[in-house]
């Protein structure tokens, strides 16, 4: 790939499929699949391309406005590769789940197509106003994506969605604007750089006085409300359970990941320091996200409502691994524990992205083959007339629970293994999101494939071939992650060492 722009070109990829399909009619969802099967291959490209030190790799740079501290900064690592095949994956996976958008279908994919363009950027700028415009842009075709195609209430959903996400954004935005100011850099390598030599705290209070914790609480709003880390959570209910499902997917599996990323990218690098004076609040916040997203999910009756709320669970999980962290390494032990919880923090993100997106393509299945219905106390028994899609969703459901030996596990063990060393009362807390986990899971595995089979599920579909076909190869990744989680580890672990060894806490 030497000389080839290929992060440039993933970026375009979507776009130009986009337009592609808006012109396609009725044939959108197929210039939609070629264009997300050609956007993993590249992905997959970026992914065996990492430098083995864990460095930014596949670097593309270019003068934009430069008086404005604009440039064309492009490059990936273990983070960010792996970000790019997640969001492919299950964009993929999103499209494929979509074969009855029978209401413009161009300008359905078309949306999808932008909105994969928006996380491509997102996971691969390094300029901060490039990559807030990539940050916004996936915003957009996810409103109308809500607005246009989603169920009896996505008026207000799609609202709600978008102003909480905009006033975080617009906290982001004033907080880096006031960074801008201080150092007039928006580079992120250079402005760790700075953060790690302690000169960017310096900068900011020559030029703005003592507000870098104000900045700081900024950045973490922003992020908060795209994770979401409670309470800035509650648009995501009604976004999850109205939008489609094939949009749930991409709510849920790849867009949500930004919110986590951009702590891992920005805030941390930058605010460390900052961070680790609030940290006892801050893990506070987590622990509640960890075992009220499970209580939350707990109490709920519609299947999408609970996997919307298991999902703000799971990313509880990478937060706790986040926060816990900030410490100053003191020695190997701590060292050690960081790397552990910071691999665990990446590995969950993609697994909760791949068993996440697969739990709303079989929740699309089940309400496509029942007329919308989708409440745990609406079916029962379907084991009998569809065992193929009891024992797949099965495994699905068993995977989000964490059992060990599919992808679920590894990354919430790591992520314990990581923080018990580092506060041992937040990991001994979060315990209990786990236990309650594990009881959701198995109720809605009793009640809707258990039980005696109602007579109107009596002749209930079972998944046909194409479906089969369709969901085996993200068993198949489950179970490989399961069993093999160094095949992303190796990849990804340089890259957290390289991480650690430039923040300052």
């Amino acid at each position: 790939m030497n000389g080839i722009p290929v992060l440039t070109l993933l970026t375009v990829l979507p776009v130009a499929g986009a337009m592609v399909a808006l012109a396609a009619g009725k044939h959108a969802r197929a210039v939609a699949l070629v264009t997300t099967l050609a956007g993993l291959v590249l992905a997959l490209m970026v992914w065996a391309q990492l430098p083995a030190d864990g460095s930014i790799g596949l670097v593309e740079r270019a003068a934009w406005a430069p008086s404005l501290g604009m440039e064309y900064h492009l490059g990936v690592d273990g983070l960010g590769a792996l970000m790019l095949v997640l969001s492919a994956i299950v964009t993929l996976m999103s499209v494929d789940a979509a074969h009855h958008a029978h209401r413009q279908p161009n300008l359905y994919f078309c949306l999808v197509l932008l909105l994969e363009a928006g996380l491509f950027g997102s996971f691969t700028a390094l300029n901060f106003f490039h990559w807030f415009l990539f940050w916004e842009l996936s915003l957009i075709p996810a409103f109308f994506l809500i607005k246009l195609w989603g169920g009896p209430k996505r008026g207000p959903a799609a609202t709600q969605f978008f102003v909480y996400t905009m006033a975080g954004s617009v906290a982001l935005l004033l907080a880096f604007l006031a960074v801008f100011l201080s150092t007039g850099s928006m580079d992120f390598g250079q402005l760790t750089a700075m953060a790690q030599s302690g000169a960017l705290e310096q900068a900011v209070n020559a030029h703005l006085g003592p507000v870098m914790m104000w900045l700081a609480l900024g950045v973490l709003a922003g992020f908060a409300v795209k994770i979401p880390i409670m309470p800035f959570h509650t648009w995501l209910p009604a976004a999850y359970s109205e939008a489609p499902s094939p949009v749930t997917m991409l709510l849920t599996g790849a867009m949500s990941k930004m919110g986590v990323y951009g702590l891992l990218r920005i805030a941390v690098p930058l605010f460390g320091h900052q961070l680790a004076q609030i940290r006892t609040p801050l893990l506070t916040l987590a622990v509640v996200t960890v075992v009220m997203g499970a209580w939350a999910a707990a109490a709920q009756t519609d299947l999408k409502r609970v996997f919307a709320y298991s999902s703000v669970n799971h990313l509880g999980y990478c937060v706790l691994g986040i926060f816990a962290l900030a410490v100053p390494a003191t020695g190997a032990a701590v060292q050690a524990s960081q790397a552990a919880a910071l691999n665990g923090v990446i590995l969950q993100m993609f697994n909760h992205g791949i068993t996440a997106g697969a739990l709303f393509w079989f929740i699309a299945m089940l309400q496509e083959r029942s007329g919308g219905q989708r409440g745990i106390d609406d079916f029962g028994g379907l084991r009998k007339p569809a065992p193929v899609m009891a024992g797949l969703m099965g495994i699905v459901l068993f995977s989000s629970l964490g059992l060990p030996g599919l992808n679920g596990f590894v990354g919430e063990f790591l992520i314990f293994r990581g923080v018990f060393p580092l506060s041992w009362v937040a990991a001994s807390v979060s315990i209990l999101g786990l236990l309650v986990t594990a009881a959701v899971i198995l109720t809605v595995i009793q009640k809707v494939f258990s039980g005696p089979v109602p007579d109107r599920w009596a002749s209930f579909p079972d998944m046909h071939g194409g479906e089969r076909l369709a969901i085996a190869p993200v068993i198949g990744l489950m179970l490989l992650l399961g069993l093999l989680p160094q095949v992303v580890v190796q990849n990804i672990n340089p890259t957290v060492v390289n991480l650690l060894a430039h923040w300052r806490f």
